[in-house]
């Protein structure tokens, strides 16, 4: 249980660094308000159509009779637009991650730099472009695995009493791990390791990551909520990368906000790892 709290100290330890070093928190709020207003868009427009896609796809209902046809599509099109917010929820941080590469790649070597014994920060030497390859690519595959969580949890959801107790925790923890690969991949990716090997990391510390990225995911729920918790996410995801490979993970020391961006700040950093920790480099 002693990870849960770590995990969740990590995302804390993430919004403070942020709220320290105003420049990056503002550079990195504008993937999220840019995926925010597509995702606000799609919404809108599935609020709007969803009950006419229903009534296109059950052509069957359409001589039914007294309330029985407006009750089952009216079900239907409000299972249709939860589907539709969990699909956001799911995939909010991998599209702003996506959008907002650039700007992440810089926070997160930020972190790294302020954290680190020696100042510096792993670099993938990749160009560009081939980095956002990798992550689009990278994400898709994410992607699909949680929308097949997203529908086996959405099937289960009409098993009696359990699907509507059970299955909605369940659902916030697997929310929770897909959200923390998709950030800590930010920290990971510099760093040479590929989706397979970041997988079993993340289900190497499961308490950890949860911890972590379910407290994360509720708080997505929460309209605009994301936006401005993202740059704080990536932050606090960089240090759980770390623990993750034996790097310290020291908090940074006071000292001014531009002394920091411009120097690398300062940090009180834990003992060295133990012999054996992965390498922080490929």
């Amino acid at each position: 249980m002693r990870d849960l709290g770590a995990g969740f100290g990590h995302l804390l330890k993430g919004q403070r660094w942020v709220a320290r070093h105003g420049r990056q928190y503002g550079f990195g709020l504008l993937p999220g308000l840019i995926t925010l207003v597509l995702y606000a868009a799609a919404l809108v427009a599935l609020a709007l159509w969803g009950e006419d896609a229903v009534a296109w796809a059950t052509p069957f209902a359409d001589d039914w009779d007294g309330p029985w046809q407006g009750l089952f599509r009216g079900f239907l099109t409000a299972v249709l637009f939860a589907l539709g917010l969990l699909l956001a929820v799911l995939t909010f941080t991998a599209v702003t991650l996506l959008i907002g590469q650039p700007f992440y790649e810089s926070l997160s070597e930020a972190v790294d730099r302020d954290v680190s014994r020696d100042g510096t920060a792993p670099v993938s030497g990749l160009p560009l472009w081939r980095e956002l390859w990798i992550s689009a690519r990278d994400s898709l595959r994410i992607v699909v695995r949680a929308g097949l969580w997203g529908v086996l949890l959405f099937a289960l959801g009409f098993v009696p009493v359990a699907g509507q107790t059970v299955v909605p925790v369940v659902g916030f923890f697997v929310t929770g791990f897909f959200l923390t690969e998709e950030l800590t991949a930010v920290a990971l990716q510099r760093r040479g390791v590929q989706l397979r090997e970041r997988l079993a990391l993340l289900r190497s510390r499961k308490l950890l990551v949860w911890g972590f990225g379910t407290p994360l995911g509720l708080s997505f729920l929460v309209p605009f909520v994301a936006v401005f918790l993202m740059p704080g996410a990536v932050a606090g995801a960089t240090l759980l990368a770390r623990e993750l490979l034996g790097e310290e993970t020291g908090e940074e020391t006071g000292g001014d906000e531009d002394d920091d961006e411009d120097n690398g700040g300062s940090a009180t950093t834990l003992p060295q790892p133990p012999a054996g920790s992965p390498a922080p480099g490929r």
